[in-house]
């Protein structure tokens, strides 16, 4: 099930050799569909969303909008451990998403004082997937980080589950998130609404959550309207494993995010041919009685392998260049080897800190980057729901001390005027 590529003895960077191996999300055929239905939204609203929605998902929403008792009800309607379960997850993310909200540079020089006002965005909207499975995680890891940040009014869009409505779980963990308004709507279709708004769905400012292919796409092509956090695409994992690991361990931390399919990546990097073949049989024996394997097995064909490397430091250079949404460094070295980490959404160190734990309790975002965009963007964050406004006080000292060294550039610039709206101040007009 795992292809296997041997980069022993492979010098310098290893990143041409490890393109993805998973589906182009970018291709012409997804563009082209979302162009379709974006322009649609635009132009027939709230029509256009129970269109899509009855062709994509498959039924009808019993309402676009949720109601406020549908939604309490949910509270209590869903297995009391569960609903404790999303409350320590709730608590465990908001104590690390508030630990960012330190913030506010200041500096002051004669005359002047500039300090930075960080304020956040009047409106968030959060897409969570749905369809194969209810994502009440997701939920809370979109919702909260806005809360914290301070956004005045938090707006959540789900596709609705086969009986057309939201499942209980999620509508529970909206609850206790603190969301304003919740949406029966998905796909790009739903990314559209709450970019240019419908009768029902009203505008945001910024919309943030993973998604599939043409949920990805909608984002990049309504980025300009509204803000976006990253390109969050299919699962990834990448494992540093050596033989100090149970190989059954690895094998289930590959299945975990593979079952998330189809699409994404599930790559084991090791240094040693025996770890190779157990971990590899270890997965095939998991397989066998995989609630999803479907969607693992379909994972595994299009994004699963195994990169073998001449070393453990050589293993970090593997992983760097695929710069997975998670990486796992389950190996003796894993203590040094996470320093040497610069392209991960995010890092687990050790043989117990599996992903599946950031995915839920930790506290730590799991709406993460993939696709290599580690490579240069990062993991959801209060700052994504925020605006740093820089401010200015100059008096008359500020005003004398500095307003010849502006306009000496202005007019260098060939800006007479700003030259000018400065002498006015100084009485040299």
């Amino acid at each position: 099930m795992l292809a296997r590529t041997d980069l022993r003895g492979t010098p310098g960077s290893l990143r041409a050799a490890l393109t993805p191996t998973g589906p182009d999300s970018s291709g012409s055929d997804v563009a082209g569909a979302v162009a379709g239905i974006i322009a649609a939204v635009r132009e027939r609203g709230d029509a256009a969303l129970a269109e899509f929605t009855a062709r994509f998902d498959g039924v009808t929403p019993v309402a676009l909008a949720v109601r406020p008792e549908r939604r309490s009800a949910a509270l209590n309607s869903v297995d009391p451990g569960l609903r404790a379960a999303l409350e320590a997850a709730r608590d465990e993310i908001a104590g690390w998403h508030e630990a960012q909200r330190e913030r506010g540079a200041r500096r002051r020089g004669p005359g002047i004082a500039v300090h930075e006002a960080v304020v956040p965005v009047d409106r968030a909207g959060c897409y969570v997937p749905g369809g194969r499975a209810c994502y009440p995680s997701s939920v809370l890891m979109t919702a909260i980080p806005a809360r914290v940040a301070g956004v005045a009014e938090i707006v959540l869009c789900v596709p609705p589950g086969p009986d057309g409505e939201i499942p209980d779980a999620v509508l529970c963990a909206a609850e206790l998130a603190g969301v304003d308004e919740i949406y029966c709507v998905g796909g790009a279709q739903a990314v559209a609404a709450m970019a240019y708004g419908t009768e029902t769905i009203r505008a945001v400012d910024v919309i943030v959550g993973p998604g599939n292919a043409y949920v990805a796409e909608a984002k990049r092509q309504v980025f300009g309207v509204v803000g976006i956090d990253s390109l969050a695409g299919p699962s990834e994992v990448v494992v540093v494993a050596d033989d100090s690991v149970d190989p059954a361990w690895v094998a289930a931390d590959l299945l975990a995010q593979a079952e998330h399919g189809p699409g994404g990546m599930a790559t084991l990097v090791t240094w040693d041919d025996a770890v190779a073949d157990r971990v590899a049989l270890a997965l095939d024996a998991l397989l066998v009685t995989a609630a999803r394997r479907d969607e693992a097995e379909s994972t595994l064909r299009s994004g699963g392998r195994i990169v073998l490397v001449d070393g453990p430091e050589r293993a970090v250079d593997a992983a760097n260049a695929l710069a997975p949404e998670h990486l796992q460094l389950m190996c003796r070295e894993a203590p040094v080897l996470v320093t040497l980490v610069r392209s991960a959404g995010a890092v687990f160190v050790g043989p117990h800190a599996s992903a599946v734990l950031g995915d839920y309790v930790v506290g730590t975002n799991h709406v993460l980057p993939t696709a290599g965009s580690a490579r240069f963007a990062s993991a959801l964050r209060v700052d994504d729901y925020c605006k740093r406004l820089h401010i200015v006080h100059v008096d008359e000292e500020g005003l004398e001390r500095l307003a010849p060294a502006a306009c000496a550039i202005a007019e260098e610039e060939g800006l007479v005027g700003h030259a000018d709206a400065l002498r006015i101040r100084l009485g040299d007009r």
